[in-house]
């Protein structure tokens, strides 16, 4: 019976700061776009910001180079 009067508000404490945990995770946006990260990786090519594929591909090409004779 003792076990309890410590058992009790200690969970009562973890669910209090789970849920303030929860609440703060909502305010601070991070629910807001659930479907945005998941369809990102699809469509990166075709954002002009993002360069650096362009780069790498640039980078393994050789610059200006003959093609070797047989």
């Amino acid at each position: 019976m003792p076990a309890l009067y410590v058992m009790i508000p200690a969970a009562l404490l973890i669910v209090a700061i789970a849920v303030y945990i929860f609440f703060w995770a909502v305010d601070s946006g991070q629910y807001d776009d659930l479907d945005g990260p998941a369809h990102s990786i699809l469509f990166d090519d075709q954002d002009p910001n993002h360069t650096a594929a362009v780069d790498e591909v640039k980078a393994d090409k050789p610059q200006d180079k003959a093609p070797p004779h047989a």
